[in-house]
């Protein structure tokens, strides 16, 4: 189905928006489900806005709405949970499926996967919630060194991440996220430009969009704040590195995108070192379409407008 024919093919449909959800990206998650849902009706769509809670969950059964524009961050939007629970609804749903959220948000996993198809990412030690943290830090410790970036296992949005420099931070940060979220990794610091990239579509249709610079101000990276306030990044398109590291970043984003089944868009976040090498650190398959949101900045630059970004989006229900 061409992107000219989804209007004509959901006519007199209903596409409900869900949004919101109970997780520490719900403020941005509604932000971005307004935004689609305003699209969807600039574009003469039938559409409706669910603000999910854990109170009208159960609204969500057959014959509840004809497509479900998910754009929920974090979990159970994230995760392959509400997806799981549409399907067997018998409900079409944008976005990536289950398997292909549930392995996106488990950066563990991930990891595993890159390593297989020769993607770079940063060397890394898992620490699981059940192992003893005071031994598992002094050997991740050892392994990774100092400076190092502290990370939950399932968290989106930058939530939870830390870069510690002294041991005194390395230790009482790894207590703190593990009190917090129970699984987290140690990850070797990566010195240089922070980076992103949008994919858009499905299988082999599916393209890299131009890479982001994010240049963080008076913070030390692109933490959550960063994220979602305006005036503390700045966005440099296209991202101030060479062809060869620009290739590379966008052809391993797309083996990523690919390789977890991914449909309709996913963003890539990573780094290129003051040596012109690149690394990715996770996938995001349900990105933001807030105003400061990356994927339709770089979805912009290549002359693809937000309304079109929403339309590739809806396409991936029935694909």
């Amino acid at each position: 189905m061409h992107l000219s024919e989804i209007k004509e093919y959901l006519k007199n449909k209903e596409v409900t928006v869900i949004c919101g959800g109970w997780s520490g990206e719900r403020e941005v998650s509604l932000r971005s489900g307004k935004r689609v849902y305003e699209s969807l009706l600039k574009q003469g769509f039938k559409a409706k806005i669910f603000d999910l809670t854990r109170e009208n969950l159960t609204e969500i059964k057959p014959g509840f709405t004809d497509v479900a524009f998910i754009i929920l961050h974090g979990k159970p939007g994230e995760d392959g949970t509400i997806q799981g629970m549409l399907e067997l609804m018998g409900i079409p749903y944008t976005g990536s499926g289950v398997m292909a959220s549930s392995i996106g948000i488990d950066k563990i996993m991930t990891k595993h996967i890159m390593d297989s198809l020769g993607i770079k990412t940063p060397p890394h030690y898992f620490i699981p919630h059940r192992k003893d943290l005071e031994i598992e830090s002094q050997k991740a410790l050892e392994e990774i060194g100092l400076p190092a970036v502290l990370k939950p296992r399932s968290e989106g949005s930058s939530l939870g991440i830390k870069i510690v420099h002294s041991k005194d931070e390395y230790f009482k940060g790894l207590k703190e996220l593990k009190e917090i979220f129970g699984d987290l990794y140690v990850e070797e610091y990566i010195r240089g430009k922070t980076v992103t990239c949008g994919i858009l579509g499905t299988n082999e249709e599916s393209f890299a969009l131009p890479i982001l610079e994010l240049e963080v101000v008076d913070r030390e990276f692109y933490d959550f704040t960063a994220k979602y306030t305006k005036g503390l990044t700045k966005f440099i398109i296209p991202a101030r590195i060479s062809n060869e590291a620009t290739l590379a970043f966008q052809s391993s984003s797309l083996t990523l995108h690919k390789a977890l089944g991914c449909k309709g868009f996913s963003r890539v976040d990573g780094a290129i070192d003051e040596s012109g090498n690149y690394y990715i650190f996770e996938i995001n398959t349900l990105p933001g379409m807030t105003e400061l949101s990356d994927l339709p900045m770089e979805a912009e630059r290549m002359g693809i407008s937000y309304d079109e970004v929403v339309l590739y989006i809806l396409k991936s229900a029935f694909e």
